[in-house]
């Protein structure tokens, strides 16, 4: 081969890298000159303590090109078998409207965007997330949803905890579960209960008030299948003054009686089977509502309606300070990821079809599984219930010769109890689907015609809903749901709301800690393919051999890259996986008989979650202070170790800091901890400046999570998405989560689940996979390098009118950096509001405000972003700066100034009166770069304060709409 062929074939391989990464190589040598350095290595040698940089490159192969890539993966996919499934277990089948399959899901528009903290520039989704909390209200009939969880069964966990933080039944600490709730949920409960030291106990649910509770959980149709009034029931746990929790099927809720109806305190369930592919178990938003008693417990992010500084009607999420990272230790839960991306389809889903379309589609399921058990029964086939909306359990003597009927005919049903097997009909099921049921349980030649049997179902009232149960009620009545069923206005309805929204794919996201990079689009495109979209995840596993490659490539890829023994993929979101870290170290300490360490120290500059996790594990956490330079304070860490020595079970450390630098003595706080007995968990959130650089295994870490959403590229969705598996060294590998239904290789039998799924969210590993592969060995190093090249330019720059907080070592930082706004908002009184609000009118969103210290913007523009847009960041916070010194001056008063008055809206700029101190167009376009590519926030200036006084979570009245 030709040295000439060979560089091609090279230049194509790394085809890719120079895609992902944003600067050319001119623009590297114009960073690289500004900050004094002669290359990438000698800012690397400058920036990354010699101790922890890696001493072998990593081995994840070399980088592949695009129709490579895609290739290879795809004949791995077609390994998968994709069955027609009737498993159901809170999974099912669903049609995806292609409408929103093309202009959501497969949209940056939506799946780029970033948690809505921004709400000017976020109306567009936050109308959405109201829509789907509006019809979670109107559907459980409860007074309060939330904007969406990680999935069912954690849903159920959280309506544990709040079960037990409301409950007036305090002397109680046990917990009731019907055994006729889904089994994946038993588990993840069990697991978090464990946790809280609360006692679980399950069984029949009627005997649910025979014991002493704070709550109970039932399942509403059970698991089997059945329909049953649980009124009764759930008035008999709150006499106990207990709270009563139902996790209900969103699609049964057409046709039955709402669980609110029933008394239910709490209700929660999947919205997966409203056009949200099953992904072989994620990701999936969970629904979660409740009273507005227990507003101030309720999980997770809640979407309100307030106003604007012109009264007009603006959305944000109500209530912000209930968020975790801000109350830390104290916080109702650690959830920070939600499914936002899953749960506007589900909206769009409930919007495209309105009521009508929906009842249709549930009628339609309820119907063919009438047909399906008028024939057994006609043929002498026991079924396990008499009443049923879209699952029959049938019992059976020849269970094994039927399962492997359906096998044959390329047809999985649910098979957990021993002579007894059940098949639950979707959305997708046909008279076809039917007729192959027959076939399958009855042997060909059964003489049944699903025409007739169905005639007669029509012809006779169907009891397989009992009458009390029946729903009598309208649903999703506001105009949202019911104006847009044609596709041109859904298409239209979505890209308005779309329009309303700032994502990647206006400008850079430069939000601290975040790491909003890059989400290529042929790391997405595999993520919607039938072989990985349509898979049950609890089929036989010889029918996931795709996905198994798929996960077993990128365990051992995330392994070399960690610098761990083994990878648990199981945890959807990065909290969950510091959740289920620190049971690997609690569960650890408790095989060598130390159960009683239960201390965990956490620097004071660590992330929010990291106190709220250790707080779930029941932890008790002890501070530990950092220096006046950002740092660890060292004297502080060891007399506080020495202090709990012989209850010390881990510390919580963020590598780089939560500060934006690498810490000199890092290995020696491992060994400190060591030393003491504990574990060394490192937050993965800042992996994005590790890779390929360094480790958290090399530097000496027991454990830590990687957010798969930040670093390697599955996109925010809005505020979710997220995928946190966890790496471990081989002492802690035995105690990672495995699976009551699927069991997951490499760890004990018998770990408790913390997620629903064996594999959390599997539909989108494949573009973390596929990341890796595009990028291999020396990419990702590169990506490390150039987010550290990019961090400090922009820093170096705007040191030049701003102080940043914290450097590290030869004054340089990490892959971000604080730029501290309190000397200027001494002087002026403007304050970090105000500039994250002005950025807006630059077309920029704001970059982590206040967080982790008040008064401060933390930056990170990630290695994805050129220079010309850094640059363009660069000149919008040095505009800012002249705005605030003209305020300084006294040529702008504190009151009348663009910074106050902003984000300012088209229909602010263009008003009949104007008496600001500034221009209008000064207003619209503060420097000629913005005029190029305008982004418009659609309200103004939202206040906060008003919407938490005036709660309103759901869409507002059809009035609101005349005026």
């Amino acid at each position: 081969m030709s040295n000439a062929k060979s560089l091609e074939e090279l230049e194509q391989k790394q085809d890719f890298i120079r895609r992902h990464i944003g600067p050319s190589p001119a623009q590297v040598s114009d960073m690289l000159s500004a900050l004094e350095v002669s290359s990438v290595q000698e800012l690397i040698d400058q920036t990354v303590p010699a101790s922890i940089r890696l001493e072998q490159p990593l081995t994840v192969g070399q980088s592949r090109t695009e129709v490579e890539t895609l290739s290879y993966l795809k004949s791995v996919a077609s390994k998968n078998k994709v069955f027609k499934s009737y498993i159901g277990q809170g999974y099912h089948p669903t049609n995806v409207p292609h409408v929103i399959l093309r202009n959501v899901l497969e949209n940056p528009g939506w799946y780029t965007a970033y948690t809505p903290y921004q709400p000017e520039i976020a109306q567009g989704r936050l109308e959405s997330l109201l829509n789907f909390q509006t019809m979670t209200l109107d559907l459980t009939g409860l007074d309060l949803a939330s904007a969406s969880l990680l999935d069912e069964s954690t849903a159920a966990a959280e309506a544990m905890g709040l079960a037990k933080r409301v409950s007036k039944a305090k002397k109680a600490n046990a917990f009731f579960i019907a055994d006729d709730v889904h089994t994946q949920t038993i588990d993840v409960v069990t697991t978090r209960a464990e946790q809280f030291g609360f006692e679980i106990i399950v069984g029949k649910a009627e005997d649910a008030i025979n014991h002493d509770i704070f709550g109970a959980l039932f399942q509403y149709p059970t698991t089997s299948g059945e329909v049953v009034d649980i009124t009764d029931l759930i008035a008999g746990v709150q006499s106990k003054k207990a709270i009563a929790c139902v996790a209900a099927d969103i699609m049964s809720l057409l046709l039955l009686k709402a669980p609110g109806k029933l008394g239910a305190d709490v209700v929660l369930g999947s919205a997966q089977r409203f056009g949200v592919p099953m992904g072989y178990g994620g990701p999936h938003a969970a629904f979660f509502a409740t009273r507005d008693a227990y507003k101030r417990s309720l999980p997770g992010r809640i979407i309100g309606v307030s106003k604007d500084r012109l009264g007009n009607d603006a959305l944000r999420m109500a209530m912000q300070t209930r968020e975790q990272h801000i109350r830390r230790d104290k916080a109702n839960s650690n959830i920070c990821t939600a499914q936002v991306l899953l749960a506007n389809m589900a909206a769009f889903y409930a919007v495209y079809h309105g009521p009508q379309g929906l009842k249709t589609i549930a009628q339609r399921i309820h119907r063919f599984a009438d047909i399906l058990a008028s024939g057994l029964k006609a043929k002498g086939i026991a079924l396990k219930h008499s009443t049923w909306f879209d699952t029959l359990t049938v019992v059976s003597d020849s269970k094994d010769d039927v399962i492997a009927r359906a096998i044959a005919k390329g047809v999985n049903f649910a098979t957990n109890h021993e002579g007894e097997y059940s098949i639950s009909v979707s959305e997708t099921t046909t008279r076809a689907d039917i007729t192959e049921l027959f076939d399958i349980i009855l042997g060909e030649g059964h003489g049944l015609s699903v025409d007739a049997i169905a005639a007669d179902v029509e012809a006779n009232s169907s009891e397989s809903i009992p009458a009390s149960l029946v729903r009598d009620d309208e649903v999703l009545t506001h105009p949202n749901f019911n104006s847009y069923h044609s596709e041109t206005d859904m298409l239209r309805y979505i890209k308005r709301l779309e329009s309303k929204d700032l994502s990647l794919n206006h400008s850079m996201i430069s939000l601290g800690s975040c790491t909003m990079k890059l989400n290529a689009t042929a790391e997405m495109i595999p993520i919607t393919w039938p072989e990985f979209a349509n898979l049950h995840p609890f089929c036989p596993l010889d029918q996931a051999e795709g996905y198994q490659i798929m996960i077993g490539e990128l365990h051992d890829w995330l392994v070399n890259i960690t610098g761990y023994d083994a990878v648990s993929l199981q945890p959807n979101s990065g909290a969950q996986g510091e959740y289920a870290g620190l049971i690997a170290i609690r569960k650890y300490h408790e095989s060598r008989g130390d159960a009683h360490r239960n201390v965990c120290l956490i620097p004071s500059s660590a992330h929010g979650t990291n106190p709220a996790s250790a707080q779930m594990a029941s932890m008790k956490i002890v501070v530990v202070n950092c220096d006046k330079n950002g740092n660890v304070d060292m004297s502080d860490l060891k007399a506080k170790a020495e202090e709990v020595s012989e209850n010390l079970s881990c510390i919580m450390i963020t590598y780089p800091s939560t500060h934006g630098v690498y810490e000199e003595t890092i290995r020696e706080i491992c060994d400190i901890i060591h030393e003491h007995g504990g574990q060394v968990y490192m937050d993965g959130a800042n992996m994005n400046a590790q890779v390929g650089v360094t480790s958290p295994g090399f530097i000496g870490s027991d454990v830590s999570h990687l957010n798969l959403h930040k670093t390697f590229c599955i996109p925010h969705g809005g505020g979710g998405p997220g995928v946190g598996p966890i790496g471990v060294k081989s002492h802690l590998a035995p105690f990672m989560p495995n699976h009551s239904v699927i069991n997951v290789p490499g760890t004990n039998i018998g770990n408790g689940a913390v997620s629903a799924a064996p594999y959390g969210s599997a539909a989108i590993l494949p573009i973390s996979w596929a990341y890796i592969t595009m990028m291999g060995s020396e990419g990702l190093k590169q990506a490390t390098e150039m987010a550290i090249v990019n961090a400090n330019y922009l820093t170096h720059e705007l040191s030049k009118h701003f102080p940043i907080l914290y450097r590290g070592r030869n004054n340089r930082v990490a892959h971000e950096c604080i730029v501290d706004l309190r000397p200027l908002k001494e002087q002026s009184g403007i304050t970090e509001m105000d500039v994250a609000k002005r950025l807006q009118d630059y077309g920029f969103h704001s970059p982590t405000m206040s967080f982790p210290v008040a008064g401060t913007l933390m930056i990170e523009p990630t290695e994805s972003e050129s220079k010309g847009e850094i640059d363009r960041f660069i000149e919008a916070m040095v505009s800012i700066k002249g705005e605030i010194e003209k305020v300084i001056s006294g040529e702008w008063s504190i009151e009348n100034n663009p910074l106050v008055f902003a984000p300012h809206t088209q229909g602010d700029v263009l008003g009949n009166e104007w008496d600001r101190a500034y221009d209008r167009f000064y207003a619209a376009f503060p420097v000629p770069a913005v005029a190029k590519n305008k982004f418009w926030p659609t309200v103004t200036r939202i206040d906060d304060v008003y919407g938490d006084r005036n709660l309103v979570c759901s869409c507002p009245a059809v009035e609101t709409y005349r005026d």
